[in-house]
């Protein structure tokens, strides 16, 4: 797990799984990011620091915000929040 220190008013802990696990290169992490921040500040956070073979999963991912699932990359992450970045699965 590795952890971000800087001056920020949201910690957002992420969590990876499958393939996106694969492409960031670890299980989770924690990310701090500005009080205004939306799932997009935080997607655009993830592609930034891990390249290109996350953003590229994370164009098909789904997210969920505590538990529950987020379309709306606008919607605003509250610090202390948890998201869950989940590729596509395939089977049954």
């Amino acid at each position: 797990m590795r952890v971000t220190t800087a001056s920020t008013t949201a910690t957002v802990r992420v969590r990876y799984f499958a393939g996106a696990r694969a492409a960031a290169g670890l299980d989770e992490e924690t990310v701090g990011l500005g009080a205004d921040a939306t799932m997009r500040t935080l997607v655009d956070e993830l592609a930034g620091r891990h390249g290109a073979a996350l953003t590229r999963v994370l164009t098909a991912c789904s997210f969920l915000l505590d538990g529950v699932a987020v379309r709306d990359t606008s919607i605003a992450l509250p610090d202390g929040s948890g998201v869950d970045v989940l590729p596509p699965f395939a089977g049954g």
